[in-house]
């Protein structure tokens, strides 16, 4: 049995914890002022709406990338263990990822640089009026 401190793994039972945290975290500086920016990967839908319950301000940004290119970008080899099933419960392998329907806003990294996609998410922010 892990304790609430225990490093978590890919199993659902562990994202739920992981977004748990995230949300929670979020929640607390944003209801005190503070822009947060959370990138992490959540997959399922479910999470994403508790999320936007629960998070003041929630934007969705939908970080895309098709699979193929996810997998030769992982500098920790992740997707090549979890393709020979050393991974289990694994994003996009063996387990789902819910697509968000409608993002505030998408970004798809296969077109742009790093420095492009930091940039539509400023320029989006500025132009919701989030900063200035």
């Amino acid at each position: 049995m892990r304790n609430h401190l225990s490093i978590l793994g890919f199993s659902k039972e562990d994202r739920d914890a992981n977004i748990k945290r995230v949300g929670f975290v979020a929640s607390l500086l944003s209801r005190n002022g503070v822009i947060v920016v959370a990138s992490f990967i959540s997959p399922y839908k479910a999470h994403r709406e508790d999320l936007k319950k629960n998070v003041h301000g929630f934007l969705e940004v939908h970080v895309h990338a098709p699979l193929a290119v996810c997998e030769k970008r992982d500098p920790k080899g992740m997707y090549k263990k979890a393709r020979k099933g050393e991974i289990e419960n694994f994003t996009g392998i063996d387990d789902p990822y819910e697509t968000p329907e409608t993002p505030d806003l998408k970004i798809e990294t296969h077109l742009c640089t790093v420095k492009e996609s930091v940039s539509k998410v400023i320029k989006f922010l500025e132009d919701e009026k989030y900063i200035f």
